[in-house]
């Protein structure tokens, strides 16, 4: 599609990533750096913590130094610490190494890995679709979007797990449109919209089916074949109400601290592993042993 652009807008695409570089070089001259203060520091410190961002790695993994990475990304909140580690250590009348060192040691030294199984938080499941026994000890919630290849990876990964725990695992699943994926907001209200009728799971496995075109027409189509009443389902997929139910999954996974897709929860607990039967099995096994000794 964009070989279809005129000759004009390539031009000057190119000329804004030619700005963008630019700008990106600047780090190695810039006296001043997105969020941090400098404000304080005598000329030759701040002469001192500027070569030293200009120097020292940042953290986050990202491979440049901390001064690049305050320039390319301002949200970091590793070079962002690390600056103000450094800076505090400057101010203190430490020497330049000292100063590393402290930087080094501090919190944003290097990158801090996730639990596997966050504190649990309270989710609420009220209207959620239900794949699994109804008693089941264990609940997994799945906040999804249909548009997503990530998404779409982890549907046969959590039939297997609950093939492995028929009676003791159920999943609740939760819709979670991105903002990045145009249609995965139409493919939530298409789901909401079949479960009024009974067929959620029916039209959850054909729109990760046909995931590559979720358009208007397309979802009819899928509806048409899962043996939906075609006029309620348009009028329910448009309704407010529907559209109040996907909103409030977004905001209840908001509130769960959801950032992506999928995002899986162990009774409550977030977990940080991949969403796959070898990840999961183990911690499962965990979760209903720690029941069954209460």
């Amino acid at each position: 599609m964009k070989s279809l652009l005129p000759r004009i807008f390539g031009i000057a695409g190119l000329c804004l990533v030619s700005a963008c570089l630019v700008f990106a070089q600047d780090w190695k001259t810039a006296e001043s750096l997105p969020g941090v203060d400098l404000s304080g520091l005598s000329a030759a410190q701040k002469a001192s913590v500027l070569k030293l961002l200009r120097e020292h790695g940042c953290s986050c993994g990202c491979s440049m130094k901390v001064a690049e990475c305050r320039v390319v990304d301002p949200k970091c909140s590793y070079s962002t610490g690390l600056a103000a580690a450094i800076i505090a250590s400057i101010k203190a009348g430490q020497t330049e190494s000292e100063a590393l060192a402290a930087a080094d040691a501090s919190q944003w030294g290097h990158v801090q890995q996730p639990k596997l199984l966050e504190d649990p938080v309270q989710i609420p499941l009220g209207g959620a679709p239900e794949l699994g026994a109804p008693n089941a000890t264990v609940t997994l919630v799945e906040f999804s979007d249909f548009q997503c290849p990530y998404c779409a990876a982890a549907v046969p990964e959590i039939h297997a797990i609950l093939r492995v725990f028929p009676t003791q695992v159920k999943l609740a699943f939760k819709e979670f449109p991105l903002d990045i994926h145009p249609q995965a907001d139409l493919a939530a209200a298409a789901a909401v919209a079949a479960q009024k009728q009974g067929k959620f799971w029916a039209m959850h496995d054909a729109l990760y089916a046909s995931q590559r075109d979720l358009t208007r027409p397309s979802i009819l189509a899928m509806a048409q074949r899962s043996g939906l009443d075609m006029k309620r389902f348009e009028t329910d997929m448009d309704s407010t109400d529907v559209r109040e139910k996907v909103v409030r999954d977004v905001q209840d996974g908001d509130r769960a601290g959801v950032q992506g897709t999928p995002t899986m929860f162990v009774n409550g607990q977030r977990f940080n592993g991949p969403i796959s039967l070898a990840a999961l099995k183990p911690v499962l096994e965990a979760a209903l042993n720690l029941r069954a000794n209460r």
